[in-house]
């Protein structure tokens, strides 16, 4: 058992004894193993709260949390959202695990990994995740399969997305409970936070700890959020419509936020569990570059970037039974990767198989901010991402939009910047430091040389298996130069095309059907979906980046190639969808589909359905 586990129970036992513990629903539960709770929201950036000085802002329920937790003033992540999830469930560097981008199958979590959900269900903890996911929609890379026993989510890394229910829009959508769509009522972030405490109150009368990933999808475009929350920031000079609207977005998670403590505490649970909260990458609309409009601390740049306000987030820890209890701060670098580690040695969980973890417990610096135990380290962050640019292939490029950091030193795309006299990034120094340029640098090769092993490995979706007998193919991950990863790039006919790597392992006979719309749609190849009707009082007015007009498609022929398998097929003017009866042997295959219209242009199929035809009983 760690130290700190020996802590824990030295001052619960006190506690018990001094009748200074809050009452609990049950006496077992003073007994059992703390509660955790992770909350990370999705695009929020260290300025994008007022305890970090945003002067527009007022989170005052996250500012509490601050107020009563060990934070984490130099806290680095991805500067995108799906692999910063692969290092946090893994410990281990996202581009290791498989993840690198936010579609084309490369934010598809390898099934080789051990996930944090994985060790929480074997330490006899009840896990549950609600809202954001991002690491795989089919088998075997859905929430289910990683380690969840409860699950309500979106699909795809952003409601609205490809591989979402179509027509989600932010209010009263349906999601996935446990992998099957249920109808949900109400805005998202209401949703997800109310969920979960139905999923506590569960796990409370199961006599339980639980684990919990709540992890909105706000403050995330589409900028849609109940106009309420965004009058306070319109018609301010310094704040621009997107901003305000994002801000809204924030201040509605905040007031969920405040609901949720207090319910814990109700509850006489907030005093045995570990509390986290963190964001995904620097901010989206927070701030904008070279306008001087919004907030960003005093960093450079935000989401995507290498620099500093790409990557480098918020970060609150607190467990009040185990002696995390007041503010106090630990400016040492730490990321991402840590906070798997720490967990194990924090709480004392078995392991039956160690991950290669990347990161390190920062046990020793919650214990001690001061400590000599923690040498400096260096770490690695990059972005691969590169949205709407067309892309020769989708594996990771070396020395593209990178960070090599220690607690000086930002070596950034081949600049040199010292984060300690130059927090803002201005002045590049590597001709004044050569030798440190050269000792960033080669710790960059190495860790390339190190994450870039399995970088030919396709996470491909499984097919033939018991745990999910029908799979569906969005246009968000087949590997193309274009990839249309959102409704609004099916609605608009995006021309593209790609491929879907799928992994057969139980060969057979399969039905395997194209479609330009999804079936939930209930709308026919040739057929035209209008622009939904967005009043200005819950979406964001006008805004083009979510809004492309809607286009038909003159299908007249489809054609589907997979393995040896390649047919083309005429198709009717009212016909939903073009199937295949298609014999695939097991291994590993890549399926291609093609719409082709009356003038003989095509576009690639962007919804494809595999499912097994049922056995002769001959």
């Amino acid at each position: 058992m760690s130290d700190h586990a020996h802590l824990f129970l030295l001052l619960l036992t006190f506690s018990v004894l001094t009748g200074s513990c809050e009452a609990t629903s049950g006496s077992s539960q003073q007994k059992q193993r703390p509660n955790v709770v992770l909350l990370i929201t999705d695009d929020q950036g260290y300025g994008d709260l007022s305890v970090n000085g945003n002067p527009y802002l007022s989170t005052p329920n996250l500012d509490e949390i601050y107020r009563s937790s060990t934070v984490l003033t130099d806290f680095h992540v991805d500067p995108v959202c799906a692999p910063t999830r692969a290092a946090l469930m893994t410990g281990r560097y996202s581009a290791r695990t498989g993840v690198w981008m936010t579609y084309m199958g490369r934010h598809h979590l390898a099934k080789e990994e051990t996930t944090m959900a994985d060790m929480f269900s074997a330490n006899g903890y009840r896990t549950g995740i609600f809202g954001k996911w991002h690491l795989g929609d089919n088998y075997p890379f859905r929430p289910s399969d990683r380690g969840f026993e409860e699950s309500l989510v979106h699909g795809g890394g952003v409601i609205g997305e490809t591989p979402d229910y179509w027509g989600n829009d932010y209010y009263d959508d349906i999601y996935l409970r446990n992998d099957q769509p249920e109808q949900a009522t109400g805005y998202c972030t209401d949703v997800w936070f109310r969920e979960a405490m139905k999923f506590i109150d569960g796990s409370v009368e199961d006599d339980k700890p639980f684990f919990l990933y709540l992890s909105t999808n706000a403050p995330h475009g589409p900028l849609n959020v109940p106009r309420k929350y965004v009058v306070p920031f319109l018609n301010n000079p310094d704040i621009p419509d997107r901003t305000a609207w994002f801000y809204g977005m924030i201040t509605s998670i905040d007031e969920n936020v405040g609901k949720f403590r207090r319910y814990l505490k109700d509850k006489s649970l907030l005093d045995n569990t570990v509390f986290i909260y963190m964001t995904d990458n620097g901010t989206r609309d927070g701030y904008v570059p070279h306008t001087g409009k919004g907030f960003n601390a005093g960093m450079r740049n935000r989401k995507g970037s290498p620099y500093e306000g790409g990557h480098r987030v918020p970060f609150a820890i607190s467990w009040p039974a185990g002696g995390l209890d007041g503010y106090q701060e630990i400016d040492r670098i730490t990321a991402h990767l840590d906070v798997f580690p720490t967990l194990v040695e924090l709480l004392d969980l078995e392991l039956a198989k160690r991950p290669g973890f990347d990161g390190q417990s920062i046990v020793p610096l919650l214990e001690n901010p001061a400590t000599e135990a923690w040498p400096d380290r260096t770490l690695c962050v990059h972005n691969q991402v590169s949205f709407g640019q067309k892309l020769v292939n989708d594996l990771p490029v070396k020395y593209k939009k990178y960070a090599v950091m220690n607690e000086r030193w930002r070596l950034v795309n081949g600049e040199l910047y010292d984060i300690v006299t130059d927090p803002g990034q201005s002045q590049d120094v590597a001709k004044a430091h050569p030798e440190t340029v050269d000792s960033l640098r080669q710790f960059y090769d190495q860790w390339w040389a190190s994450i870039s092993t399995n970088f030919d490995r396709d996470n491909a979706s499984i097919v033939g298996s018991e745990e999910q007998k029908d799979v569906v193919l969005s246009a968000q991950f087949w590997h193309g130069d274009y990839v249309p990863y959102s409704q609004e790039h099916v609605r608009s006919a995006m021309v593209a095309n790609g491929f879907w790597d799928i992994d057969v392992v139980k060969s057979g006979t399969y039905q395997i059907s194209l479609r330009r719309w999804p079936r939930e749609s209930g709308v026919a190849l040739r057929g035209e979906i209008p622009p939904p009707n967005r009043d200005s009082t819950r979406f964001f007015p006008n805004d083009q980046h979510y809004q492309y007009p809607s286009k038909q498609v003159m299908v007249d022929r489809a054609r589907l190639r997979v393995g040896d398998f390649d047919q083309t097929v005429s198709v009717s003017p009212d016909q939903a969808e073009v199937s295949f009866k298609v014999e695939l042997p097991e291994g590993q295959h890549f399926l291609k589909s093609w719409l082709m219209d009356t003038a003989g242009d095509s576009l690639g199929a962007y919804y494809v359905y595999v499912e097994p035809l049922a056995e002769s009983s001959d």
